[in-house]
C-alpha cells in the first residue's frame, strides 16, 4: 500500500450532473479517484462494489442524468486543496449572470471559457459560480456548451431542479435556439437532420463524434436567415443535446460551421478569419424551460455577441 495512505474513506454517493453525462463509468472513476490504482478501480467494477441507482454496472456503462453512483470505502491519499479562482475570472462571470432566483442561475457564457474544470483548465463556469455564490452549496450544471460557444447556460441551485430540468431535456420539452454561420448557400426554407451520432476516441484520447446508424438519436432543424455570397446565417433548433450535435449535423449536409477547427473546412475558415472571425460562429441565443413555478415557463435570450455581429455586418457590406 505504498501508493496509499492508511486513511479509509466511508462509502460515498455521487449524483451525476450534466458535465458527466455520457461518460463511461470507468473513465469517470479513474478521473474522480486519482489516488486509487487503476487495477483497484476495475476490480471494484468486476466485483459489483460500484453501483448505479442500486444496480451493478459494467466498465463501459455510460452515465445518465441524475444517476446515483455509490462508491465503496477506499484507502486513499488526501487530495490537495484546489486553489481559488483568479479574481478577474470571478468578476467576469459575475458580469455574465443574466438571471437568478431561488431555483436557477442563468449565464450568458462568453466564448473561450469552459463550463467545468478539465482538459488543462483549472476553472470553468461552475467553479467560478461556486466561488461567486459561496452561500450556495448545491450548484449543478444542467447542460453544457462547447468552449468556443457563447450564450445561455443553465445552472440549478439544488438537485430537485436539476432532476426536473434534466427530465424536461430528455423529453424534448426544453426549447433551444442557436445562431450559426454555415459554409455555403442554404436555399431551403428549413432543413431537418435526424441522423444518429456516436462518440469515438482516437489512440491519443481525442474525442470526435460521427454520424452512425447505431449511435444515439439526434434531431436538428436549420432555418436560413440571411444568405450571403459564400455563407448563410442560420437559426438552429435542437430537440436533443448530443455532444457536438449541431457541428456534426451541419457538416453532414455539406455546410460546416464557420470557424469550426474540428469539423469545419480549413480553406473556408481561413477566409472567415480574414473577415474578422476569431472563433467558431455558434451562439446559444434563446432558451425556454417548462414551468418550475406558478407563473409559467422560463424564457431567456442572450443577444448575438459584438464579435459575431461584426462579422455579419462585414458580410452584408460585401467585404467577404
Amino acid at each position: 500500500m505504498s501508493q496509499l495512505s492508511s486513511k479509509r474513506t466511508k462509502p460515498g454517493n455521487i449524483i451525476v450532473g450534466a458535465e458527466q453525462v455520457g461518460r463511461r463509468i470507468d473513465n469517470f472513476l479513474l478521473a474522480h479517484l486519482k489516488p486509487i490504482p487503476k487495477s483497484r478501480i476495475y476490480q471494484m467494477l468486476r466485483r459489483g462494489e460500484v453501483r448505479a441507482n442500486g444496480g451493478r454496472i459494467k466498465p463501459d456503462y455510460r452515465l445518465q442524468p441524475g444517476d446515483d453512483i455509490r462508491i465503496p470505502p477506499l484507502f486513499e491519499q488526501p487530495k490537495a486543496t484546489p486553489g481559488k479562482p483568479p479574481a478577474r475570472l470571478v468578476e467576469l462571470i459575475k458580469t455574465c449572470v443574466m438571471y437568478e432566483d431561488e431555483r436557477l442561475v442563468v449565464v450568458d457564457k462568453p466564448a473561450g471559457l469552459i463550463v467545468h474544470a478539465g482538459s488543462g483548465s483549472a476553472f470553468g463556469v461552475i467553479e467560478l459560480l461556486r466561488e461567486l455564490y459561496r452561500q450556495e452549496q448545491d450548484l449543478h450544471l444542467i447542460h453544457r456548451l462547447d468552449k468556443e460557444t457563447s450564450g445561455c447556460l443553465l445552472i440549478a441551485k439544488n438537485m430537485a431542479v436539476l432532476r426536473r430540468v434534466n427530465h424536461a431535456l430528455k423529453n424534448g420539452d426544453v426549447e433551444k435556439e442557436y445562431d450559426a454561420l454555415f459554409q455555403g448557400r442554404l436555399q431551403e426554407k428549413k432543413i431537418r437532420v435526424d441522423t444518429s451520432l456516436q462518440r469515438h476516441r482516437n489512440r491519443h484520447g481525442e474525442g470526435r463524434v460521427r454520424v452512425e446508424g447505431t449511435g444515439k438519436t439526434a434531431l436538428s432543424e436549420f432555418e436560413p436567415v440571411t444568405v450571403y455570397q459564400d455563407a448563410t446565417h442560420v437559426k438552429v433548433r435542437i430537440a436533443t443535446g448530443r455532444t457536438h450535435q449541431i457541428r456534426v449535423h451541419a457538416g453532414s449536409i455539406g455546410h460546416p460551421i464557420a470557424g469550426d477547427g474540428k469539423y469545419g473546412d480549413r480553406e473556408f475558415n481561413r477566409k472567415m478569419r480574414a473577415a474578422g472571425l476569431k472563433r467558431m460562429f455558434l451562439h446559444a441565443g434563446k432558451l425556454s424551460v417548462p414551468a418550475l413555478k406558478e407563473t409559467g415557463e422560463y424564457q431567456f435570450t442572450a443577444p448575438l455577441p459584438a464579435d459575431l455581429d461584426a462579422v455579419l455586418t462585414r458580410m452584408s457590406q460585401g467585404h467577404v
